[in-house]
This record gives C-alpha cells, sequence and structure tokens, in this order.
C-alpha cells in the first residue's frame, strides 16, 4: 500500500512538473520567436539565434521556477528560498546546453536554418532531452526540504464554527 501511495505521488508530481514545464515552454518558444523575427533576428549578427535562445531559456527559467517551488515541489520546498533559486538557475542554466548545443548543430554544423528547423531543434529535441534531467536534479538537488505540517482545526471547532 505505502508504495501505491509513493507512486501516485510522484505521477501527480510528475504531472505538475510536466505542466509547468508546459507554461515554460511557452514562454521560450514564444518569446524565442518573438525575438527571432524581431530585435535578435539571425541576420542581425553572428550569433543572434543563440543570443535569443539564451534570453527566452532565462525567462522561462524564472516562469519555471515559481511554478515548481509553490505547485510541483510545494512539499519539498526548503526553508531557504535564496539557495533554492540558486540551485534551481544553476541547474538550469546548465541544462540549458542541452538546447543550445541542438539548435547549434543544427544551424550552425547542419546548416539547416529555418525557423521550422530551429524550433525543432532546440525546443522539441533539446528540450526533451533536458526534461529528464532536471526533473532528477531538481528532486535530489534542489528541493530537499520537507513542507510543514499544515494545522489542522479539529473537529468540534469547525462544527461549532459552522
Amino acid at each position: 500500500m505505502g508504495e501505491t501511495v509513493r507512486a501516485r505521488a510522484l505521477l501527480r508530481q510528475l504531472a505538475a512538473f510536466g505542466a509547468v514545464g508546459l507554461v515554460g515552454l511557452v514562454v521560450d518558444v514564444g518569446l524565442f520567436n518573438l525575438l527571432r523575427a524581431t530585435v535578435i533576428a539571425p541576420d542581425s549578427f553572428t550569433g543572434a539565434v543563440l543570443v535569443a535562445k539564451i534570453v527566452s531559456t532565462t525567462a522561462a527559467i524564472a516562469v519555471n521556477w515559481a511554478g515548481n517551488r509553490y505547485w510541483s515541489f510545494a512539499a519539498e520546498r526548503t526553508a531557504a528560498p535564496g539557495r533554492e533559486m540558486l540551485g534551481f538557475f544553476v541547474v538550469s542554466v546548465a541544462a540549458m546546453v542541452v538546447p543550445l548545443t541542438c539548435l547549434f548543430v543544427s544551424h550552425a554544423v547542419l546548416g539547416f536554418t529555418s525557423v521550422l528547423a530551429d524550433n525543432i531543434s532546440s525546443n522539441v529535441i533539446g528540450l526533451a532531452l533536458g526534461a529528464v534531467a532536471r526533473f532528477w536534479l531538481y528532486r535530489r538537488w534542489v528541493f530537499t526540504g520537507t513542507a510543514a505540517p499544515r494545522p489542522t482545526v479539529p473537529r468540534q471547532a469547525v462544527a461549532a464554527g459552522s
């Protein structure tokens, strides 16, 4: 029975992590494409597409930290949000290497420079490969606390207040 409860809790946590990740993906992909089409267009300067990806991913990291701290890993939050945020950003920035590498190989090495190719390499392949590592590192290194038990109200007090 204990294993079933733990498995369900892990599945709920994975679902929340996935939902938060989807919001972050929308921020990342949306901002990446907005920047790529405007102020950081690929022909603006050498490496512009990589700069656009760094900016969009950094914004998504901030959104994901809040979602994961207050929802996905709420039960494992630490009492030191500063340390937690720093750890989250370190893991996330390190994991940013995966989609950047995929984008670099696709765009610069293989010569696939279309909007579709840039998005598939960085926002599909790269983000999918990094998701598993991030989840594991967040669980093992970032969100390592246990939430304080929620105060319970005795049934008599609830009945009296009704």
